[in-house]
């Protein structure tokens, strides 16, 4: 049983991407995300689709190890896209086999919806890849900072949010070191159907629970010992700058964006 889990993996480069500031980053990436909502032709497709291709290629980072962090969520694209094909009945009949009908307006939501779906899903991995996780938590910070006039535990919620992008490689290593033990002393955990996996897979979360418990506990002795207390008056080791030509480029191609979207959608 293979574990692979690259979220919260950042893959260091040197890229313009990479040397945006973490909240024009986070900004532009949740933006384009809620974009694609909004992306109901195929000329809006292929500007998303060419607007996610420039930021891949702008960012240097290999596209196996983009697509790996979308791996574990292609059964969630397949779902989609085999219940509009076959439960959107609009359009001509195309094929027809018994009660299975097929018809042109479920083939274009099909595709049309698994592709920008792709798409969201390709943005959120390339800023996952591209922004450390401690850089990613703070510009949250900043960028949700003036709800804490309201009362809101933004730093709080932040540093829970830190701490599980930090844990998730340590526990997805865990989980395969866990494998590993478990098949060396005979556990059988390939070639089994999806109940009997599921049943395979009970033993291994007490151990992994178990070291997921130990890790906490060590965080926050390691927090007490050295004083941690978080809220107001905390600073960062880094201070987040906007670079006015960097980041205002940026910021003016996601505007771009924007326009040339909304004029497509006016239009057609």
């Amino acid at each position: 049983m293979a574990l692979r889990v690259s979220i919260g993996q950042y893959y260091s480069a040197t890229s313009p991407i990479h040397a945006l500031d973490p909240r024009v980053k986070l900004v532009a990436t949740v933006v384009f995300m809620v974009s694609c909502f909004f992306v109901s032709n195929l000329p809006a497709l292929v500007l998303a689709a060419a607007f996610v291709a420039l930021a891949v290629g702008l960012a240097h980072v290999p596209l196996g190890r983009l697509l790996a962090q979308i791996r574990p969520i292609v059964l969630f694209l397949v779902v989609t896209s085999v219940i509009n094909l076959f439960f959107v009945q609009t359009g001509d009949l195309l094929v027809e086999l018994g009660p299975i009908r097929v018809f042109s307006g479920g083939m274009e939501a099909a595709l049309l919806y698994t592709l920008r779906f792709f798409l969201l899903l390709l943005a959120g991995s390339l800023l996952m890849l591209t922004t450390q996780p401690v850089a990613l938590t703070d510009a949250a910070e900043k960028l949700l900072a003036p709800l804490e006039r309201v009362g809101a535990p933004v730093s709080q919620v932040t540093l829970v949010l830190s701490i599980a992008l930090r844990f998730v490689p340590t526990l997805s290593q865990e989980a395969r070191n866990i494998v590993a033990a478990q098949t060396a002393r005979g556990a059988s955990l390939e070639n089994k159907g999806a109940i009997a996996y599921a049943r395979a897979c009970v033993p291994l979360l007490v151990p992994l629970f178990a070291s997921a418990l130990r890790h906490a506990e060590n965080l926050g002795r390691a927090m007490d010992a050295r004083c941690y207390t978080g809220g107001a008056g905390r600073t960062h080791y880094h201070v987040m700058r906007l670079d006015p030509r960097h980041d205002g480029l940026a910021v003016a191609l996601m505007a771009l964006y924007l326009a040339a979207l909304a004029a497509i959608n006016i239009a057609l």
